[in-house]
């Protein structure tokens, strides 16, 4: 007869949504209010899920009220390692619990107890009204609530796409013990998580068998005599511990609670809240048809996970002809993914949506000729981060062609304002596939999933590439296409390329600027007459405002600010002699670690290999790491001199820069439409001039150094959102006059100021904004009731769709440069991109060429109404080669 008794599931709601916060990126999930709700998104894709495989029909979710209890009355330090819960997901459980209560869904706290007491009590109650029990949860001390009746479903490493079952026999083959004796072996071996110290050395295998001989921690304690050696001595000093962590995780199964299991039959949904809540208060689209018909499929822009998880299938290894005969039968896309030991290439995993493969690789064994041929054919493949395996493979002897999705950058593309790690393969697979790639689970005694194969790792990629690449609008996936996967061969070129360092200057300099900063450093102490530690802000407060007895500068947690600006801005207002040598002295220890960062970065060959991040900005701009080479300072003496450190390398003949003309300014130009700008670019004349001779009525020749400077502030700060106030702080004029300023150039330039207006207007309507060629960028806290995110959104939102163009429009010119060096089959190449500047090392023989394609490819990027004037320059060195 089939089994028609109730079931009950409790679900531990913090444990849940926990996990749905770390693993959904905050910034992806933002309502128009400014309210974070990955963590509720998560939660509810998950439960969804659960319903539908599960079919329960009693339904409650329990929450902490806080993370105090009779346990930290008991024990302070209970849970006390814990770091403080994020603020933007303490504002998200109340939501939640508004959501849960719209579906019909019952939710139960209680005052001094934790979650899992009300799992417990749940579940005891349950049984005993002849319910089959069903505990969901993250939390392996509900592990003792398993018995015949009670089935614990624990998220396992692949997420709740695949909850593992813990009954009493999967207990006691995975532990080889009953579970209600699960808390005496985390008594012995303690709980990181909660604060609660084992014995020292006393690990599972050895608490499993003490369990196992004697039952229970009283009774093991009571054996203590007959263990030897260094754990039976530190069972006998640490058994206070043993006893308080099994008083400590027992969970409590009587607790007095305001309904019972039979009070929790599973209720419908009230349709009309569940739409004001999901449509208009939470926003989500996808999750709200979900709910209504309480399925678990459909996956949109949300990135909603699917319902259910395939199995992954198996891995074939293949080589020689099978190989060969594999790769000839592929008709659609095919994911690859690499596997590097150390330096070498050890294999590679190939894989579509139904099958995978993988490749042994070691040189110089084997035919890997018709694999050679199909990576670098044009055969349409997917990868993540493609530019660090295309890396890898040509340090194999190998190319790769066919590139149509990095899923990497594809994640980037669509939301460019979140976390790096949340462009991590495992965190796309989450989002896109509600699933969780096996990895070894941390929060486990002993690990119990392998990480994923190669070829499984590209089944991932397989499956997540088309859905990410078409929740990418038309214009972000043109450049996708047309500039991001292109420019990846030629980043990979000027990073296997490098620059050649002269040590020996740099050697020079940073003994220069030692010298120099500890002699400021002793003429700030014979100011003040002691030592100090000037880089410690404690007590660098108690000299400047204690003893020198200066004006405060900005609060902060620990005292009053000891920054850059703080200490700039008080020099300038009430300067002092020991202020002005800090000043100094910190100048000289950041040129210096600037040095030492470039030293540790020669590479054997002399030269520096940077690593180009094309998703290590919001903007489309590339960074630089490992080291940095954008962030060598050029405006003072020193800082120049860093760059003649940079020079051609042997068989070359000079390095060649050059870099775009007020880049941005001509962007503005074009976007605005503005007549009298446009006519500036057009004129021949000093752009900072001319726009001065229109604001103050006189002629460009008359235009003071003075005015210029007002000027050329003025023109860069409206593209960042400068108000008044930061205009007269940062030309030191009083507010009055900077707002006049800005009246004036506004009544010159009333182009400017429309778009500038049109632009923040236009992405509070869109949610996001958008560069000349195509590129998006969302700002979700342009409706933010957070004043401050708000006015910080408007401020970016106005210099994005520019900064961003010129992002475009740089990289564009480096894949024109790139591509005629190819074909022309010239030995210059390019070895760095700064923002606006790009650096080459020019062959004998090809500089008049270089110079000539270096020109037309920049000057050529993009079709302005105004034209892109680059500048040119040549010498030995970076600094030479200025210009």
């Amino acid at each position: 007869m089939p089994d028609t008794k109730p079931t009950l599931m409790v679900i531990d709601g913090h444990s849940l949504a926990f996990r749905a916060f770390f693993a959904l990126p905050l910034d992806n999930f933002v309502n128009s209010e400014g309210q974070h709700t990955n963590a509720i998104h998560g939660f509810i894709s998950m439960l969804l899920l659960i319903l539908k495989n599960e079919r329960p029909t009693h339904l409650a979710v329990a929450f902490d009220i806080s993370r105090f209890s009779f346990r930290t009355r008991e024990y302070a330090e209970y849970k006390g390692t814990r770091a403080e819960t994020p603020p933007e997901f303490k504002g998200q459980i109340p939501l939640l619990e508004e959501a849960l209560h719209a579906m019909g869904i019952r939710t139960i706290s209680k005052e001094d107890f934790e979650a899992d007491d009300i799992l417990a009590t749940m579940a005891r109650r349950g049984v005993e009204d002849g319910m089959d029990v069903l505990v969901v949860s993250g939390d392996r001390d509900t592990i003792q609530l398993v018995n015949e009746d009670v089935t614990l479903l624990y998220p396992s490493a692949r997420g709740v796409s695949e909850l593992k079952r813990y009954t009493p026999e999967t207990v006691r083959e995975r532990y080889g013990i009953e579970p209600h004796q699960y808390p005496e072996i985390a008594a012995l071996v303690g709980e990181t998580s909660d604060n609660l110290q084992g014995i020292d050395k006393v690990g599972e295998k050895t608490a499993v068998k003490w369990v196992q001989q004697w039952g229970t921690v009283a009774n093991i304690l009571e054996h203590a005599d007959e263990i030897k050696g260094v754990v039976g001595n530190n069972l006998r000093e640490q058994q206070d511990r043993a006893v308080r962590n099994r008083r400590l995780n027992r969970l409590v199964n009587d607790v007095e609670l305001p309904i019972g299991p039979t009070d929790v039959a599973r209720q419908p949904i009230d349709e009309a809240k569940v739409r004001e809540m999901f449509s208009q208060r939470l926003q989500f689209r996808t999750l709200l048809d979900r709910v209504l018909t309480q399925e678990g499929g459909g996956a949109d822009g949300e990135s909603a996970p699917a319902a259910s998880g395939p199995a992954a299938p198996a891995v074939h290894t293949m080589v020689d002809e099978e190989l060969a005969t594999w790769l000839e039968r592929q008709t659609a896309q095919v994911a690859v993914h690499l596997e590097r030991t150390g330096d070498e290439l050890t294999g590679i995993g190939l894989s579509t949506d139904q099958a995978s493969v993988y490749v042994p690789y070691q040189a110089g064994t084997g035919d890997y000729v018709a694999l050679a041929e199909w990576l670098a054919g044009d055969h349409p493949k997917a990868l993540h981060d493609a530019k660090l395996q295309r890396r890898w493979l040509w340090a194999a002897g190998l190319d790769l062609g066919g590139v149509v999705v990095d899923t990497r950058i594809a994640a980037w593309l669509a939301a460019p304002t979140a976390l790096a790690k949340t462009y991590e393969l495992d965190h796309q697979v989450f989002t896109i596939l509600g699933e969780t790639m096996p990895k070894p689970d941390p929060t486990q005694l002993v690990p119990d999933v392998e990480p994923s194969a190669i070829g499984t790792i590209a089944w991932y990629v397989a499956r997540i590439a088309d859905p990410l690449t078409a929740n990418l609008d038309e214009g972000t996936q043109g450049v996708e296409a047309d500039i991001e996967l292109p420019l990846q061969p030629v980043l990979t070129r000027m990073e296997n390329a490098g620059v050649t360092i002269d040590a020996s200057v740099l050697e020079r300099i940073h003994a220069t600027m030692r010298e120099k900063a500890d002699g400021h450093a002793q003429d700030a102490f014979a100011e003040i007459g002691h030592e100090v530690n000037l880089g410690s802000p404690k007590q660098l407060q108690t000299v400047l405002f204690d003893e020198l007895g200066m004006p405060k500068t900005r609060a902060t947690k620990t005292g009053y600010s000891t920054d850059a600006q703080a200490l700039a801005d008080l020099q300038e207002s009430s300067p002092h002699p020991f202020l002005g040598l800090l000043l100094q002295h910190r100048e000289a220890t950041k040129l210096m670690q600037i040095i030492e960062t470039l030293q540790k970065g020669i590479q054997t060959d002399a030269r520096i290999h940077t690593t180009y991040d094309q998703t290590g900005s919001n903007t489309g701009r590339l960074s630089s790491n490992d080291p940095n080479l954008q962030n060598i300072p050029i405006r003072t003496d020193v800082s120049r001199e860093i760059r003649t450190a940079f020079v051609h390398g042997e068989g070359f003949e000079t390095l060649l820069t050059a870099d775009y003309s007020q880049i941005e300014m001509r962007i503005m130009a074009h976007l605005s439409e503005d007549a009298g700008l446009i006519e500036a670019f057009h004129s021949g004349e000093d752009l900072h001039r001319f726009v001065g001779s229109r604001v103050f009525g006189v002629d460009p020749a008359d235009v003071s150094p003075l005015m210029r400077t007002k000027v050329k502030a003025m023109s860069y700060g409206l593209a960042y959102g400068l108000s008044a106030f930061g205009l007269s702080k940062q030309l030191r004029i009083p507010q009055s006059e900077a707002k006049q300023l800005m009246l004036d150039y506004f009544e010159r330039f009333g182009g400017v100021r429309a778009y500038l207006r049109g632009v923040v207007m236009q992405a509070k309507d869109d949610g996001y904004t958008t560069t000349i060629f195509g590129r998006r960028r969302p700002f979700p806290d342009l409706h933010s009731a957070n004043r401050v995110l708000r006015e910080n959104a408007e401020r970016q939102a106005l210099n994005s769709p520019i900064q961003g163009s010129a992002a475009d429009i740089i990289k564009r010119a480096m894949l024109a440069i790139d591509a005629q060096i190819i074909d022309e089959g010239l030995q210059s190449r390019m070895l760095l991109q700064v923002h606006d500047e790009l650096v080459f090392e020019v062959a004998p023989g090809e500089l008049d060429r270089m110079t000539e394609i270096v020109r037309d490819g920049m000057g050529g990027a993009a079709d302005l109404s105004v034209p892109l004037d680059v500048a040119v320059g040549v010498g030995p060195n970076w600094d030479a080669a200025g210009h």
